[in-house]
């Protein structure tokens, strides 16, 4: 993981989120490898940042990755959110700004902002709408186009979906996750 020269950190201690006033109450989560604190500007409820207690190796930092993914997961299944964003700012240009490793996950729920189509790529806002709606066989796999629904009601392809239906379809996707998320 390349870091801007001169602006590391020697210490996950020295981060702004260890060195805060009663700073041990934003910690949600501590392991040998792993502390993890409520975000100090959250973008939505529940924004965590999982930060690595070393960074010798490439594993420090993914194993963060692993434990926000599996977090975010039982978060859907715990019905506390219903989609999440997870992700890193690596160097000045992508917006880091406490240099050290550490990966964010923030909690989505539906209508938390107008259009949510282009997640991450909204980092750069002019390139996140992509705007082409998606094929009614994707519905059937799974992926969430309730938005693309209401908007594009003209589309023959949209005519077909039942919203009521469709929710079903999200229930048990849902329920099938959870059930496997249980048995990990």
């Amino acid at each position: 993981m390349k870091e801007i020269e001169g602006n590391n950190l020697s210490s996950y201690l020295d981060a702004p989120w260890a060195k805060a006033p009663k700073a041990y109450q934003n910690i949600v989560h501590e392991d040998e490898n792993v502390i993890v604190f409520k975000d100090g500007f959250p973008v939505t409820e529940g924004h965590l940042l999982f930060v690595p207690k070393k960074r010798t190796r490439r594993a420090d930092i993914t194993i963060c990755f692993e434990y926000a993914y599996d977090w975010g997961v039982k978060g859907i299944c715990n019905y506390e959110w219903d989609a999440f964003n997870v992700g890193i700012n690596n160097g000045e240009a992508a917006g880091q700004t406490v240099m050290w490793p550490h990966v964010h996950l923030i909690p989505r729920r539906k209508g938390d902002t107008p259009n949510p189509r282009g997640g991450v790529r909204g980092v750069i806002p002019m390139n996140r709408d992509y705007a082409v709606p998606a094929p009614y066989d994707h519905l059937k796999e799974g992926v969430d186009y309730l938005d693309d629904i209401q908007r594009n009601k003209k589309d023959e392809r949209f005519k077909k979906v039942d919203e009521k239906e469709w929710a079903k379809v999200v229930k048990r996707m849902r329920d099938k996750e959870k059930k496997q998320w249980e048995q990990e």
